[in-house]
């Protein structure tokens, strides 16, 4: 069974930049979706934050359009999340996620970002 580590969080201020890392236990990328989602504190959901298809097609979502990134490199297994501009609205931790396209999905355990002065 694949498995999904995060790396990369942490405490940042106000307007800086943070890289979020996802490195699978094995190639998955041609056959899944991965994405980010993330939790924020006294939330029980789980917010969608970006997309990445196995054809390479982005998406995000919410207040993160235009400051985060998400991206991959299939040499090393590793999803990315390049953020931006921080705001400590973005305080969460941040879970990367597989969509197996035959089925079946996984998350990470988390990596905590904390955005504040």
């Amino acid at each position: 069974q694949v498995q999904l580590v995060e790396s990369g969080g942490g405490l940042v201020q106000p307007g800086r930049s943070l890289r979020l890392s996802c490195t699978a236990s094995r190639d998955i990328f041609s056959d899944s979706v991965m994405s980010w989602f993330r939790q924020a504190p006294g939330k029980q959901q789980r917010e969608l934050v970006a997309t990445i298809t196995s054809e390479g097609a982005r998406a995000y979502f919410g207040p993160v359009k235009g400051r985060f990134t998400i991206d991959r490199d299939s040499a090393t297994n590793t999803v990315y999340l390049q953020m931006a501009n921080l705001k400590p609205e973005d305080t969460a931790v941040y879970y990367c996620h597989a969509q197996m396209l035959r089925g079946g999905h996984i998350y990470g355990q988390g990596t905590q970002v904390t955005v504040s002065s």
